[in-house]
């Protein structure tokens, strides 16, 4: 019987082994993944960071694009509103001139179609101020967008 308890002894003490040997390397592979999903994490929280801001650097760029257009259109405004205040009076001078109906109505009408073509050509120059300053404040969100795209299909 000795035999036999020392063999199951012996046998035991293998088994024990055996199982701390797994389960130190099962501890070893779960610290392992462990440590690998931190860093895994820490690198994409890093480059979730950057995308943001980034993201935000487009947007301020674009917000001043956006303001730098709307001070150019103000700018156009007012010196569109100036010139028309005083080609206005000019004209209500040389209204004034007038000697006869006729003529009244030929100065009138030489007027009205001068304020036209300053019209229409005030507002083509709006227009491609409008247009211009749309296009280029969008441009760097169009180039955020595309950027992410091109990272999200990078990561499939």
């Amino acid at each position: 019987m000795a035999d036999a308890a020392e063999t199951m002894k012996k046998t035991a003490d293998q088994t024990a082994a055996k199982v701390k040997a797994q389960a130190e390397t099962l501890q070893a592979a779960g610290t392992q993944a462990f440590r690998e999903g931190i860093d895994k994490s820490v690198a994409s929280l890093g480059e979730l960071n950057a995308h943001g801001k980034k993201n935000l650097d487009a947007m301020v760029e674009s917000a001043t694009v956006a303001q730098k257009g709307a001070e150019a259109l103000s700018q156009q405004a007012l010196g569109f509103a100036k010139t028309s205040w005083e080609e206005g009076v000019a004209a209500s001078k040389e209204l004034s001139t007038a000697r006869s109906v006729q003529e009244f109505f030929e100065l009138q009408t030489v007027w009205a179609k001068k304020s036209m073509e300053r019209y229409v050509a005030e507002m083509t120059k709006t227009n491609e101020i409008v247009a211009n300053t749309v296009k280029d404040s969008l441009k760097p969100l169009n180039e955020r967008v595309t950027a992410s795209v091109e990272s999200f299909q990078a990561a499939r």
